[in-house]
């Protein structure tokens, strides 16, 4: 591995985050995909109604309906958009002419994660909701789409009285965080998954702190709370 990409990684991620990120890479390579080490910021970010760019006339960010012709070019399985839209799930969804240029997903009152065994609750479902699987697609990603879909989202939630949008964001992700950075989130904690095969062992910076578990059945339940005046 080249020094000048692993010197580049500690200067985007820090000393830790950059640490854990190869060590993940080790267990997943020398286990055969079998030891993965998750790590996550879970983020608070403020609602406003300003747009951050002008709407485009032609291809304006729309609410999805079922009956959306660009659903079968979604980048997700048809069961996971099925389920999102049992569960009530909201999505706001971009196009360049006839193509799907992307997607976010917002959930109220709570989101089971679904990479790892990891349940968010809101604290405050009045003023906050779940942002999930925001989505550009590649040749996208040079443009206003991730800024025209936020401004999407954010226009409705204010409109709904909606203060604070929670997520969670990967640790390994530099690119992710200084997107999500410019938006003004607030790191609310850390949250580290060990997962070996059927166990999981959760480090959280928050209650519950600590939780094992060897089955879906079982699964840490973190409640986040928006972040206090001035934090």
């Amino acid at each position: 591995m080249p020094f000048q990409r692993i010197r580049t990684t500690y200067k985007q991620l820090g000393a830790l985050d950059g640490s854990l990120y190869y060590l993940s890479l080790l267990l997943d390579k020398g286990s055969l995909g079998h030891v993965r080490l998750v790590r996550y910021y879970l983020v608070a970010q403020p609602i406003h109604g300003e747009a951050a760019c002008r709407p485009s006339v032609k291809n304006p960010i729309v609410e999805l309906t079922p009956d959306n012709p660009l659903i079968p070019r979604f980048p997700r399985p048809p069961e996971v958009i099925a389920r999102r839209m049992r569960d009530k799930a909201q999505c706001f969804v971009a196009r360049s002419g006839d193509e799907f240029a992307g997607f976010l997903w917002l959930a109220y009152g709570a989101y089971d994660e679904d990479e790892v065994r990891c349940r968010y609750e809101l604290a405050d479902t009045a003023t906050c909701v779940w942002d999930y699987d925001v989505h550009v697609e590649p040749k996208h990603r040079i443009g206003r789409t991730f800024a025209r879909l936020w401004d999407a989202a954010n226009s409705h939630l204010d409109k709904r009285g909606i203060r604070w949008s929670m997520s969670r964001i990967s640790a390994y992700n530099p690119t992710s965080l200084a997107a999500h950075g410019r938006l003004g989130i607030h790191k609310l904690c850390s949250a580290t998954f060990l997962c070996i095969g059927p166990l999981q062992i959760s480090f959280i910076g928050t209650a519950p702190w600590f939780h094992i578990s060897l089955s879906a059945a079982s699964r840490p339940t973190v409640k986040l709370a928006p972040p206090q005046h001035g934090q």
